[in-house]
């Protein structure tokens, strides 16, 4: 059995428990900026995808 208190992280509690607190708001951060710098990349990818 898994004690969810105490053995299973998820989310913040995973990457801060990793890294430090905090770390999982840089990360998210970091996502963010990339998505901007990258978005039309991105769309361009998933245009491939569309149906219309």
């Amino acid at each position: 059995m898994i004690d969810l208190d105490h053995e299973l992280k998820i989310a913040d509690e995973f990457w801060d428990f990793l890294g430090d607190a905090g770390t999982y708001q840089d990360l998210l951060d970091i996502f963010e900026l990339v998505g901007v710098e990258l978005r039309s990349e991105i769309d361009g990818y998933f245009e491939r995808f569309s149906n219309s």
